[in-house]
């Protein structure tokens, strides 16, 4: 993939460019983030942190939707994995460059933090004893399968968003070669909405996944009720 292309190498190690665009979008963020908050005031907010505020409390509606009263505690991976997802997509649309997010690595690399995150704010909800055993919950014969059912869908995370994003590329290189420049408009609008869309629909299951390990605890101990009151009158 051209997304892949090695721009220098620093001894046996080959950095590409995709590498080198998201150290690019890192210090984006960080000289934005230094210059947005330089000057932050509560009696009279400026324009810039209106919209930051507006933007952030969007997020943190969008994580109470899912998880009532955990914005606080999502917000601050959940939040940045949608505004570097969003940004990482509409980066193609600068000459030269290329969404990261075209690259399987980078895909593959989100997913790995989505799927690290999960176990790690579903260890921290519900202790680890509790989250371990809800992979048990309601038979221990069904382990092996939610252990395939996690790396499943975390490889399905880093593909589909590999596949969305390199296949739009595709399309709107295609449609440029064939009518020209005459029609950049629509193409531009197309992936503007797709970028937000994918970025949407990544940050919303990963989410959804943070969710379902935050309530194992209920999970586990939803699926022990069911078993103490088995309608052959076993007991747990």
């Amino acid at each position: 993939m051209e997304s892949a292309h090695v721009v220098f190498s620093l001894g046996g190690l080959h950095v590409t460019r995709t590498v080198v665009t998201t150290w690019g979008l890192m210090l984006v963020f960080w000289l934005c983030s230094r210059l947005a908050t330089r000057r932050l005031s509560v009696d009279s907010p400026g324009l810039v942190q209106t919209a930051l505020e507006g933007a952030v409390q969007a997020i943190a509606s969008a994580i109470d939707g899912v998880l009532p009263g955990r914005s606080a505690t999502l917000l601050p991976f959940v939040g940045t994995l949608w505004v570097f997802i969003t940004t990482a997509n509409l980066t193609g649309l600068v000459p030269e460059l290329h969404s990261p997010t075209g690259d399987l690595s980078a895909t593959a690399a989100l997913a790995t933090l989505v799927f690290l995150s999960t176990h790690w704010y579903g260890i921290r909800s519900a202790g680890l004893k509790a989250y371990a055993r809800h992979y048990l919950s309601p038979n221990p014969i069904l382990l092996p399968f939610h252990v395939l059912g996690e790396f499943s869908r975390t490889i399905a995370l880093a593909v589909r968003l590999f596949g969305n994003m390199m296949s739009l590329e595709m399309a709107a290189l295609m449609v440029l070669l064939l009518a020209g420049f005459l029609v950049p408009v629509p193409v531009l609008m197309l992936h503007i909405v797709e970028a937000l869309v994918q970025a949407y629909i990544f940050g919303t299951l990963a989410l959804i996944y943070i969710a379902g390990g935050m309530q194992s605890r209920e999970a586990a101990e939803a699926g022990a009720a069911l078993a103490s009151n088995d309608p052959g009158g076993r007991t747990t």
